[in-house]
């Protein structure tokens, strides 16, 4: 359908040249030939753009462009007129018109106007568009779960939601840390504002300065132009630092004053930068235990903790296992083309029964391995993986019968995966779980061990308290 422009002018002459002019180039039109009755077509039929005369009998163009704007703010507006002066030029703008046009003009000039308000119009219809789905995929109400603790979590970001309080999100990997992330960015009052996410955790120790800060010509080997940070892309928005336990002792102390002065310098420049973001960190380790082992600065995790949200594990989660896996279901038959299946009873039973170590993240690549395998769009027990068809889930390690279905090469991972796992819980146990005196009895070092306990989720802490239970 053309888009329709509507000529507003008290010289019927011109209005009309310019309307013939407009469907010569596959443009619906529309004349009015005073702002008065502008309103009243504007009222009943709908325009995509509006050219008006600024000087006209009543109530003239300046007026007809602010009833415009608040009535329907998103129809630009360009005026003519044959009076023009640099005072009219600058109010008209000021009150949102999209251009303006000195008369005489010529046809060439008014349709390259023409053409660059429709097309901004478009450009902000689609950015517009775009950040209605990005809300609505991450608002906290699609994130699926009933459980009582989704439930908190739920209410937490309604309370959060209208300030720029610092979050730390924790939780075993796989749980969903950055969706909730996200989640609280959409709802919050920067939400159209960029969100910039890094993972200390996925980045080797020297570049995660680097990408964090930025850096300026020459500032290393390799530096040949600068390079803003993410923080800088972050300016406005929301920076989610994910696995902030990863973070190097001294970039914490870089960090922080991050966090009291919104000042900081890029790798090679002496200049001090300004930056205005709203922080949210996350985090599968247990940061009150890393500060006492001495790899966290105590002053950073108190920053940062200010309102604390804790994603349970999924084996903690079961009321809501049904749901995700049928949410799950949708989301990868729409993916890749297929009719949604649903899931036996016998699976069900299976799913819901089953430990989860990866949490949300395994139970989404069981959803869709079992969707490709289904027939008749049933999910059986047979279409689910040798790990959850367990009968009695018996932990890992005590029965390796159970591998004999599995190539030798893979049930040998798993075996010794389960001796790793039994292992450290082990030697946790020993020493009250502490990670210190743990590595050294093991022989591990303690980064060695940390990604461990990080891999089989694995919280010391927890570990320490479940043996004084």
């Amino acid at each position: 359908m053309p888009e329709r422009i509507l000529v507003v002018d008290d010289e019927v002459d011109l209005a009309t040249s310019c309307t013939r002019l407009l469907e010569s180039r596959g443009y619906g039109t529309g004349i009015a030939c005073s702002a008065e009755e502008a309103l009243e077509i504007l009222a009943a039929q709908e325009f995509q753009l509006v050219v008006t005369d600024l000087k006209m009998p009543g109530i003239g163009g300046m007026e007809l462009l602010r009833q415009v704007r608040e009535g329907a703010a998103e129809i630009p507006v360009i005026m003519m007129t044959a009076y023009s002066t640099v005072e009219d030029a600058v109010e008209a703008m000021r009150l949102g018109a999209a251009d303006f046009v000195p008369k005489p003009f010529s046809p060439d000039h008014l349709l390259i106007v023409i053409e660059k308000a429709l097309e901004k119009r478009s450009l902000r219809q689609e950015n517009q568009s775009l950040r209605d789905q990005l809300s609505r995929h991450y608002s906290f109400d699609n994130i699926i779960g009933k459980s009582a603790s989704m439930a908190q979590i739920f209410e937490s970001i309604k309370k959060i939601s209208g300030t720029d309080i610092s979050v730390l999100i924790s939780g075993a990997s796989g749980t969903g840390k950055e969706l909730i992330a996200r989640s609280i960015h959409a709802n919050s009052k920067r939400a159209t504002k960029p969100f910039v996410p890094i993972n200390c955790g996925a980045l080797p120790e020297n570049l995660v300065e680097s990408e964090i800060f930025g850096y300026e010509r020459g500032a290393f080997t390799g530096a040949a132009k600068p390079k803003p940070g993410l923080l800088e892309e972050a300016h406005g928005g929301t920076f989610f630092l994910d696995e902030i336990g990863e973070l190097p002792l001294a970039l914490q102390v870089k960090f922080l004053r991050v966090l009291e002065d919104g000042r900081f310098r890029r790798l090679g420049s002496n200049q001090e930068r300004e930056v205005d973001v709203r922080l949210v960190c996350a985090t599968n380790r247990n940061l009150e235990q890393v500060v006492e082992e001495g790899d966290f600065r105590e002053d950073l995790f108190y920053r940062i903790n200010t309102f604390p949200i804790h994603l349970p594990p999924l084996r903690e989660r079961r009321d809501d296992i049904a749901l995700l896996a049928d949410h799950y279901l949708q989301v990868y038959a729409d993916k890749n083309g297929m009719e949604a299946a649903t899931i036996s009873p016998e699976a069900m039973d299976l799913l819901i029964g089953y430990e989860w170590r990866g949490n949300v993240r395994e139970l989404q690549n069981v959803i869709e391995r079992a969707l490709v395998l289904a027939s008749n769009n049933i999910v059986m027990p047979e279409d689910l993986p040798p790990s959850v068809k367990k009968s009695d889930n018996a932990p890992a390690g005590e029965h390796p019968e159970f591998y004999l279905d599995l190539p030798f090469k893979d049930a040998k991972e798993h075996l010794i995966e389960d001796f790793e796992k039994r292992y450290i819980v082990e030697v946790l146990k020993t020493f009250g779980g502490n990670i210190s005196r743990s590595a050294d009895h093991s022989g591990i070092d303690r980064r060695s061990l940390h990604r461990l306990l990080s891999k089989y989720h694995i919280d010391a802490h927890q570990v320490a308290a479940d043996e004084q239970d």
